[in-house]
């Protein structure tokens, strides 16, 4: 799936602009960004729900069109389901309108729904349901046809932790047998734990994009997690910037082109034992705030400074 030059408007407001990304077949792809920064969007545009104003969307190597789209599974930020049907003549329905046979919907339905705790209400009407378990019957409705893209737009939102995880694994199942899943979100720490690439967005522009590892290689800078026994005062020295507490660790931010061995060497003769001495990498929360700046990650409910650890600098 490539975008090139993508921009959308809705009268002078620009919702997309000039964006270019290229999702890697069978890769696990997170569209990150604060609410309204363009992600929804950009998916609608993929989906042909919306036609850009400026630029291509290509899927499967060729057109958005109908063909292509069946290929699809998309789950869109808007839940919605036909409330007054029953949960598993629903899902019959969904499978049929994508081509599985009557019967086969209904047993793929109902090992869904065993799946995901849902199997004591499946002749129930899908309005007598909690809206938590309506998204979960969505979703299976989603994947019914065992798509070769899913597209799921912010498919966590309104999920308790427990049903959290549950989607997490069974996203990471489609992964394992070659499926492409893009999937946006607000929450980084989500695509922290599964996304192998990321784009992320801010006020309709991407500000960066890549696979996360190497993005995370690329933007690391000295940060030294500490765990110890005894009094901190041997922090203090010249090549350290500041010191913020994360629970038991306490996380060193060093000066540029710093030694961090010169720390290790002080913990030792200040004879502290050492639990934790790591280099560590940044997190996306920080990537995010060091690109976007301080007011889209204030926009996105991100913390954009950190406080120095006593008199430690």
């Amino acid at each position: 799936m490539e975008l090139h030059g993508v921009t959308k408007r809705f009268g002078s407001h620009t919702a997309v602009e000039d964006l270019d990304l290229r999702i890697p077949r069978g890769s696990i792809y997170g569209l990150l960004g604060p609410n309204g920064s363009g992600k929804t969007t950009t998916i609608r545009m993929i989906m042909s729900i919306l036609l850009p104003d400026e630029g291509s969307v290509a899927l499967f190597g060729g057109e958005p069109d109908d063909r292509a789209r069946k290929r699809v599974g998309y789950l869109p930020e808007e839940r919605g389901v036909y409330k007054k049907m029953k949960v598993l003549e629903y899902l019959e329905f969904m499978g049929e309108i994508r081509a599985i046979p009557r019967r086969e919907a209904r047993a793929r339905g109902e090992r869904w729904l065993e799946r995901l705790g849902l199997a004591d209400w499946s002749q129930k009407k899908i309005e007598d349901l909690s809206k938590g378990m309506q998204q979960k019957v969505q979703f299976i409705a989603t994947i019914l046809h065992e798509p070769e893209l899913l597209i799921l737009d912010e498919p966590f939102s309104g999920l308790d932790p427990i049903n959290q995880d549950v989607l997490e694994q069974i996203v990471r199942e489609f992964h394992e047998r070659g499926t492409t899943i893009l999937f946006s979100t607000h929450l980084m720490a989500h695509a922290e734990s599964l996304c192998e690439y990321v784009c992320l967005i801010s006020k309709a522009r991407k500000v960066l994009d890549g696979n996360l590892r190497e993005l995370k290689r690329a933007e690391r800078r000295d940060v030294v997690a500490l765990e110890f026994e005894g009094d901190d005062a041997w922090v203090r020295g010249p090549e350290v910037d500041g010191a913020e507490r994360d629970g038991d660790t306490l996380l060193v931010h060093l000066r540029e082109g710093a030694d961090e061995q010169a720390l290790l060497r002080r913990a030792l003769e200040a004879g502290v034992r050492l639990r934790r001495f790591d280099l560590v990498e940044p997190s996306l929360h920080e990537i995010f705030v060091r690109h976007a700046g301080a007011d889209a990650a204030g926009d996105a409910g991100l913390p954009t400074d950190f406080q120095p650890l006593g008199g430690v600098a």
